[in-house]
């Protein structure tokens, strides 16, 4: 997560392709990269709107977003860039925004303040004024340049809080704060395949975190190192799974399911595709999946 934000100069996709275009419908998009800039126009005939991207928001795993500022305000890009496409499309979400036949529209949506706040404030580590692109220790370690401080003199270490204490209602709380909590997402939604991209919701409906929700055996990092970037390997989930379940009615770990012996989570959470985001999202919503069945939610 340390490279979920990056100035837009500084990304590696737009170094890779530095000239990036589009069209829909009577707009031409264009996101050029030169040696000290990367400018974002549209074109409409002869009408012009261009300005200077800023930042570049995503890992790059399923693509980026852009965003730039105009008349004091943040706005997010109509286009993105999508790494199943190797090219750009309609971000996701602005097939539904209504347009006026102002140019300016076309080029994207404006970030209310608190959006833009939650925004930076999940994809990069900010104190103050100061924006430090990704997110850093100190974005979940309360004082870790106190902890680097003292350990750098020599003096006596001060040592943060242990995140590793918390259990997984706990934790699933404190992830949550970027990746959605339950109850966000419960009183708020979406209710329907897109919330497929926040795993605290979904892990919380899962029957082996419902029966047990202290146990830290559920909890995300049970499974996942924030530290290292994430495992795509299936079968290296195996033995988290059979952590809870190797053991069921006495059977042992090859018998504990009586479909497969390995590959655990590519039955048990499935991969949902999201169309407009040109990705297959892992559900982390654990249960025996059927082929065809509808998205629960």
């Amino acid at each position: 997560m340390a490279h979920a934000l990056s100035r837009a100069t500084e990304s590696e996709i737009l170094r890779n392709q530095p000239d990036l275009r589009f069209k829909d419908g009577k707009y031409a998009y264009q996101i050029k990269r030169e040696v000290n800039q990367v400018t974002y126009s549209v074109r409409n005939g002869d009408e012009v709107f261009s300005v200077p991207v800023l930042w570049a928001f995503g890992l790059g795993s399923a693509g980026q977003t852009f965003v730039y500022e105009y008349s004091g305000a943040f706005y997010e890009s109509r286009v993105s860039y999508f790494s199943a496409l190797g090219g750009l499309d309609i971000t996701v979400g602005h097939k539904s925004i209504p347009r006026s036949d102002e140019i300016a529209d076309a080029a994207g949506r404006r970030l209310p303040k608190l959006e833009a706040s939650r925004c930076f404030g999940c994809h990069a580590t900010v104190t103050g004024e100061d924006i430090e692109p990704g997110v850093q220790c100190d974005h979940c370690h309360l004082d870790a340049k106190k902890h680097a401080s003292t350990v750098l003199k020599g003096t006596a270490p001060f040592t943060p809080p242990k995140l590793s204490q918390l259990d997984s209602e706990e934790m699933s709380t404190f992830c949550g704060q970027c990746h959605r909590t339950w109850e966000e997402i419960a009183a708020n939604g979406p209710h329907n395949v897109n919330n497929v991209r926040f795993q605290p919701y979904r892990l919380a409906l899962s029957k082996c975190y419902e029966s047990s929700p202290l146990d830290k055996r559920i909890r995300c990092t049970a499974c996942h190192d924030p530290h290292q970037d994430v495992v795509k390997d299936a079968a290296s989930y195996d033995a988290k799974c059979q952590a809870c379940h190797a053991n069921r009615a006495g059977q042992g770990a090859n018998k504990s399911c009586p479909k497969a012996q390995a590959n655990c989570v590519t039955c048990h959470m499935p991969k949902v595709e999201l169309t407009e985001a040109h990705f297959r999202f892992t559900d982390h919503r654990i249960r025996v999946a059927h082929s065809n069945e509808p998205y629960p939610d």
